[in-house]
Parts: C-alpha cells; structure tokens; sequence
C-alpha cells in the first residue's frame, strides 16, 4: 500500500505531474472558468437552480480529461480537498503565467 501524502506541496507537485499535458490543462482550465461564470450569472440574476452545473463542469471537464488525454485515475478521489485547491491553484497559476498550458 502506498504511503498517504502529508502536506499540501507534496500534493502539489504530484498533481501538476498527474496533468502534465497540455489538453489536461485546457480542459481543467475551462472547467473551473465555468465554474466561476456559473457563480457569477447566479449572484447576478439570483437564480440559484443553475448551481447545480458546478459540479458537472467542475467533474465533468477534468475526468474526461483524465480519461482520454492522461489516461490515468483523478487524485480527487483519494485526496478531495487538496485536489479542489489544487485545481484552483492550477487554474491561478495559468492565468498569471506562472505555469504554462504546456508543461
């Protein structure tokens, strides 16, 4: 059995391995983009029943990424938390520049 990680920058660095390839980025990068313009249009218009496509473009995006592009399972599964704030980390990062769509 493989050895739990114990901290957030472990985590880290084995996520941005796990979505190494650019489609990997793209796709986890339109998925949270959407996250963020569902939550915008919903505190705009207060039509809350479309926050259910949260998790659907969330999910959605990033296991089909993982299905087709890396071909590997998502950490979201074995580490919830740290995979939602990496995702999020991730998606900051790319927009700044700090990491690159192609790794």
């Amino acid at each position: 059995m493989a050895e739990r990680i114990k901290t957030f920058n472990e985590f880290y660095t084995l996520y941005l391995k796990e979505h190494s390839k650019m489609w990997t980025r793209i796709l986890h990068f339109v998925g949270t983009l959407l996250i963020f313009g569902v939550i915008i249009y919903v505190l705009q218009s207060g039509k809350e029943r479309f926050l259910w496509y949260i998790p659907i473009f969330g999910y959605g995006f990033a296991w089909v990424s993982h299905a087709t592009v890396e071909k590997n399972k998502p950490t979201t599964f074995k580490y919830p938390v740290w995979s939602l704030v990496s995702d999020f980390k991730m998606f900051f990062e790319l927009l700044i520049g700090r990491q690159k769509f192609k790794a």
